[in-house]
């Protein structure tokens, strides 16, 4: 695959594999895809792999604006999903809850 895996979901007989592209950096210098790909022929998407085959049935990939993803999927029945950005309505109402505040969080509710 043309880029860094990251996310898996199935779906029937179909793998979605997200791509990110990877990065020049000590973290992932040495490792055979910045070997094997020049920067330019790195890719970020989602593949889709029929698993029976191992062929490449499908793709999404980013031109630009996204360089990684983290988790991949699939969302049956739905049929124009969103992604949320800065300037939704939703985000301003959303928290993060940093990971130091997570040590207060009971065990039994974690």
């Amino acid at each position: 695959m043309p880029g860094f895996t990251r996310g898996l979901d199935f779906f029937g007989p179909f793998a979605f594999v997200g791509l990110s592209q990877v990065r020049e950096s000590a973290l992932f210098s040495g490792i055979p895809i910045t070997d094997r790909l020049k920067v330019e022929e790195r890719a970020c998407g989602v593949w889709v792999v029929d698993t029976r085959t191992g062929q490449t049935v499908a793709f999404l990939r980013f031109e630009s604006g996204v360089q990684e993803v983290f988790a991949v999927q699939v969302l049956p029945g739905l049929r124009y999903p969103e992604i949320l950005t800065d300037e939704s309505e939703v985000v301003a109402s959303a928290f993060l809850l940093p990971d130091a505040a997570l040590a207060d969080v009971p065990a039994a509710v974690s």
